[in-house]
């Protein structure tokens, strides 16, 4: 995977269910929203301004979402708990956002994470993929993502992956901040950003 892969940042409105099936069913099945279009999601804060992200309808035109796998917590090799390429995990883009479903791997892991998501414990969910095309309005301080190149994973999620990132020299810049401001005065929201470059 490239090392510049967008995670995307815990955004509560994206959460996710277990769904009760028969007992002799024996199928765990989860699913959710991995994330909404024009769902305006904080990234960061500088003093009192809040620095912003939102993801267009239209994100997953011709985005590679072949081989994506359901996982938790981003650990792409060793959690796998289901895949599209075996039909285990299915996508939908619909006019709200990407939608999945994912039957559960009957693995430790797998019912681990399955009990979780049906207590309450996990309900959240992100995901990774390769950008393709953004932009930046630094008067609205507004990141739009207008294209996904390839979707990686849907991960099953309880805190962001990277709590203590500081925002990139490279997304500063983009906003139009530039520098490295000091330690004391920058202090980034707990919704931070995912992203690393």
């Amino acid at each position: 995977m490239p090392d510049n892969i967008y995670r995307g940042i815990i955004n509560p409105h994206c959460e996710m269910r277990a769904e009760d099936t028969a007992p002799e069913n024996n199928k765990m099945t989860v699913s959710g929203y991995a994330l909404r279009f024009n769902d305006p999601t904080v990234l960061f804060s500088i003093g009192d301004t809040d620095y912003k992200e939102i993801i267009l309808p239209g994100a997953f035109d011709g985005c590679d979402m072949a081989d994506v796998i359901f996982d938790r917590g981003h650990a792409i090799e060793d959690k796998i708990l289901a895949r599209t390429a075996n039909g285990t995990l299915t996508l939908t883009v619909d006019e709200i956002g990407l939608k999945f479903t994912a039957e559960i791997a009957n693995t430790q892991e797998g019912r681990d994470t399955y009990e979780l998501i049906k207590r309450g414990d996990v309900g959240q969910c992100s995901f990774a993929a390769e950008i393709r095309e953004e932009s930046y309005d630094t008067e609205a301080h507004l990141r739009k993502i207008i294209r996904f190149k390839k979707l990686y994973d849907v991960a099953a999620v309880t805190f962001p992956a990277y709590n203590n990132t500081e925002v990139s020299v490279e997304m500063r810049n983009a906003f139009g901040i530039g520098g490295k401001p000091p330690d004391k005065d920058f202090e980034i929201n707990k919704q931070k950003l995912l992203l690393k470059f």
